[in-house]
Formats: C-alpha cells, sequence, structure tokens
C-alpha cells in the first residue's frame, strides 16, 4: 500500500470500471478507453518511481481468502513487475490510438481492451497463484473475442487455435501447480520461492508425491513456453498475428508475450531452478533454435505482419537465451556478474521489443489504412517519395528492431549476450546468427517498401498517392519515437530501477 490507498488493487479495478463505463458510452467508448489508460499510465508511473531501494517488493496488500486452500488476497510489486505494469499502460495506450478506425461495435471493442489491460495488470502484480492464475485467464477471452469478432478473413480459426494452445499451456500449469500446493498446501509465491531456495521444496514434494519435481518444472515451463513462444510450441504465433486487427497485436506482441517471460522469472526459475539447470542443455538448444529459425522464418515471409511475427519470436528468443543460460551455479564473482547482466538484459529486453514491436504494427495499420489492406512486402516500393516523413519515423523503429547502437533495441540485447557468453559461449555464438539475419530482414523491409521506383498504384494519375502522415498521427508517434531514442541513449533510465530487483531474485534463486 502507499500511505494507506492500496493503490495496486485501485490499478487493476480502473480498466474494469472502464470497460463497464465504455459499454454503455456509444461512440464515446474510444476516449472512455483513452482517458482509462492514461490513468492507468500515470499510476503505474507512481508505482515505479516509489518502488524499495533494496529491490523488494513494495505496495503489498494481503487479505485472508481462502486460508484453507492457500488462497490468499496478497499483491506486490518490485522493479520487475513495475517495469512490466508501464509497459503494458504504454501498449494499450498505443493500442486505442491506433485503433479510431473501429466502426463496428466500438463500445465492445474498446471494453475488451480494457479487460485485456485488467488482466495484464493483475498478473503482473498478484503473488498468489490462484490470484494470478484468474488474471492470467482474464487476458485470454477478450483477446480470443477481439481477434475473433474483428479480425481478418481467416479470423475464426487463428482464434481458436490461439485459444487451444494458450488454454493447453494453462492447463499444464495448474496441474503442476496442484502438485506444489498437494505437497506445501501453500500457493504464495514468496512463501515458496523461500522453500526452494534452500532445497526444501523438492524435499516435500518428493516425500508427498514421489520424483516428481522435473516434470512439475516442465510443466510449468510448458505453459510459459506457449505464451512467450518457445519452438515449437509458436505455431499458433504467426496466424493469430496476422489475422488479428493491428492494433489487437500491438497488444499481444507489445504486452501479452511478456507474460510469458514474466511467469518464467516470477514463478517458474524461482521455484524450479535446479530442474531447469539440470535440463540446461536441451533448453539452450530450444533457445538457440527459437533466436535463429525465427529470424529465418521472418526472412522467408511476404506479409508484412507475418515479417515482424517471426520477428517478435526471434526477439523473445533472446530473452529464452539469456534465462536458460544462467541457471547455472554462481561459483565466482565474475559469473555472479554475468547472471546479473543477462538478467538485466533480458528486463530491458521485455520493454524495449514491446515498444517497438507495438510501434511497427502501428505503421503497419497506417500502411493498410492507405493501401486499402495491402500489406504484402512486394506491393510497395518508393514510398519514402511521397511519404518522406513516414518513412523516417518507421525506420527509426526498423533500426531499433535491428538492434542499431542509438536506439533502444540495442541496450537489452547488448546485455543479454554481455551476460550469455561467459555462461554459455557455444548458444550465444550460434545466436549471433540471429541478429545477422534479423538485420537482412529489415534491411530488405526498407528496401522493398520505401526504396527505389514509385509504383504505378501510388503515383499514376488514376491513383490518389500514399499519404504522408497527418499532424495528428505525427503527434501520437512523436512520444513513441522519443522514448526508442531516449531508453537508447540512456538504458540506465530502466537498469537503475530493476537492478535492485534483479540482484534480489538473483540471491534467491538456487540453480
Amino acid at each position: 500500500m502507499m500511505n494507506g490507498m492500496p493503490i495496486l488493487t485501485l490499478l487493476t479495478v480502473l480498466p474494469i470500471v472502464g470497460a463497464g463505463i465504455a459499454l454503455v458510452s456509444g461512440r464515446h467508448a474510444r476516449l472512455v478507453a483513452m482517458l482509462t489508460t492514461l490513468a492507468g499510465l500515470a499510476i503505474s508511473l507512481v508505482v515505479w518511481t516509489h518502488l524499495p531501494a533494496d529491490g523488494s517488493m513494495g505496495f503489498v496488500e494481503r487479505a485472508a481468502w481462502a486460508p484453507s486452500l492457500g488462497i490468499e488476497y496478497h499483491l506486490g510489486a518490485d522493479g520487475l513487475s513495475a517495469i512490466m505494469l508501464v509497459l503494458s499502460s504504454i501498449v494499450a495506450l498505443m493500442s486505442i490510438d491506433a485503433s479510431h478506425r473501429v466502426h463496428r461495435q466500438p463500445n465492445l471493442y474498446f471494453a475488451l481492451v480494457l479487460l485485456l489491460e485488467a488482466g495484464l495488470f493483475g498478473s503482473f502484480t498478484a503473488q498468489n497463484f490462484f490470484h494470478w492464475f484468474l488474471f492470467w485467464e482474464l487476458s485470454l477471452i477478450p483477446a480470443f473475442f477481439l481477434i475473433k469478432l474483428w479480425g481478418g478473413a481467416k479470423r475464426g480459426p487463428a482464434a481458436t487455435q490461439f485459444f487451444v494452445y494458450t488454454m493447453a499451456g494453462s492447463v499444464s500449469l495448474l496441474i503442476a501447480f496442484l502438485g506444489v500446493f498437494l505437497a506445501t498446501g501453500s500457493m504464495d509465491f514468496e512463501h515458496l520461492t523461500l522453500l526452494a531456495s534452500t532445497g526444501e521444496l523438492a524435499q516435500m514434494v518428493t516425500a508427498h508425491l514421489g520424483n516428481v519435481m522435473p516434470w512439475l518444472a516442465l510443466g510449468v515451463l510448458a505453459g510459459f513456453a506457449v505464451k512467450t513462444p518457445l519452438m515449437p510450441f509458436h505455431t499458433w504465433l504467426p496466424a493469430a498475428y496476422s489475422e488479428a486487427p493491428s492494433p489487437v497485436t500491438m497488444l499481444l506482441t507489445g504486452a501479452m508475450s511478456k507474460m510469458g517471460v514474466y511467469g518464467l522469472l516470477r514463478i517458474a526459475v524461482p521455484l524450479f531452478g535446479h530442474e531447469y539447470s539440470v535440463m540446461r542443455t536441451p533448453l539452450l538448444v530450444l533457445a538457440v533454435i527459437t533466436v535463429v529459425m525465427g529470424a529465418w522464418a521472418a526472412a522467408a515471409q511476404k506479409d508484412l505482419k507475418r515479417v515482424f511475427a517471426y520477428s517478435s519470436v526471434n526477439h523473445l528468443g533472446y530473452c529464452l537465451l539469456a534465462i536458460f543460460a544462467l541457471a547455472v551455479p554462481a561459483t565466482s564473482t565474475a559469473m555472479q556478474n554475468s547472471q546479473a547482466a543477462a538478467l538485466n538484459g533480458v528486463i530491458l529486453q521485455m520493454f524495449n521489443h514491446g515498444v517497438t514491436a507495438a510501434a511497427l504494427f502501428w505503421f503497419i495499420a497506417l500502411i493498410q489504412e492507405r493501401s486499402g489492406g495491402i500489406r504484402g512486402i512486394d506491393d510497395f516500393g518508393g514510398l519514402r517519395k511521397p511519404a518522406p516523413v513516414f518513412a523516417g519515423l518507421m525506420g527509426i523503429a526498423l533500426f531499433s528492431s535491428l538492434g542499431l547502437p542509438g536506439l533502444n533495441g540495442f541496450p537489452g540485447e547488448f546485455l543479454i549476450f554481455r551476460g550469455v557468453f561467459p555462461l554459455a559461449w557455444v548458444a550465444a555464438t550460434v545466436s549471433v546468427l540471429g541478429l545477422l539475419i534479423t538485420a537482412a530482414v529489415i534491411l530488405t523491409v526498407i528496401q522493398k517498401v520505401f526504396a527505389g521506383p514509385v509504383p504505378e498504384r501510388w503515383s499514376g494519375e488514376n491513383s490518389s498517392g500514399f499519404a504522408d502522415l497527418h499532424t495528428g498521427e505525427r503527434l501520437a508517434l512523436a512520444p513513441v519515437i522519443g522514448l526508442m531514442l531516449l531508453i537508447g541513449i540512456l538504458p540506465q533510465l530502466i537498469v537503475d530501477g530493476v537492478n535492485p530487483t534483479v540482484m534480489n531474485l538473483l540471491a534467491h534463486w538456487r540453480f
């Protein structure tokens, strides 16, 4: 709490109330959603700027719920939680701003977006599994309907595949955590992390259920691997990202995919770090495959949305690479420093990828508005001439995704490789291929969309042309581009806030 005020509860309830108001607001639903999300961003920034200096949980709220079942209303936020709250607020605001062309049932659309934001806030602040699982599932329902009702021509199969995959992951999580509860009688993350750090959790599970700790660890991993996603659990993602409306894709890639990485850092590794250390080599192999094949698959795509869908798989693969690489006992100060660098890089990469990927899908939405729905990479060319401001701003976002020094995409990847090379140099070396392929993909997009001669459809006498960004669009995009430049130059704005939490997390993890 803050000055006796349950600020995290207010933050979570706020979008739910906003959703209810949006439902009855008719054509003013977007304004309601915008104001609600702005208020959520303001509260998230308050949380971020008032965290405990030692990296521990702040704003803690606890109340008995169903003690006999191990269920407690337990909220809290540290650097990891707080930066995800800020990211969720920013991405939701970007998505709502990009949704100005939603004319069919706008009240329902924006209500669902706000419910999705509530699911994100609840997931990033809950410290009890039962409470956390409710919000984990809550985020799935509005995402399904947003794809199903407002998506593209193949929205039905895409929404179903998304729902089935993520629900299967949720079932895997639930079963594994029921095993933990049966052995310990607790669902509290803090208590279970303490048990795991001393080895007592493994002893209790073995005493009550037998030698099932590796299976519980795999069950939890599978649940988060689907959401992140880790190859080969990624096959739902390209269809969902390409068929969802671009503003919804912004939410999927910018915020929802981070729930998987967050779950690994908040639940999986703290409880099952030793088990992941034992299976570290095959996990590193899967992470390297995710990095390299994600980039390679992006290079093979002709649809802009599918290009950046697979690019998202590649970028989140770096987070998985770092998490699996640091799952090894630290036997020296140098190893501890490498682990800290890798984990700081993961959190920074989560934030930076969320902002950049959401911005890229925003630009794709603007391209579709101007082209009548066209988004094939070979359908454009020379757009720099009729739309120089559009080309320039999207170019900044593209170079950020590429990892150009000076932009926000660089420092997170740098810290990840700085940490991973001493811990798993073979995996890091092979993963560099992902950086090279990504660079080729981004440069190809720039060349085919913005360079070369302007096609007849955009320059002919009977063509309306390709309009540049108008003043409202420039003003909306300016803060996002500014944030990319700011974090690229001053990454310590985030790193200084999350590093105490990183050190606190590593001190309680047992590998």
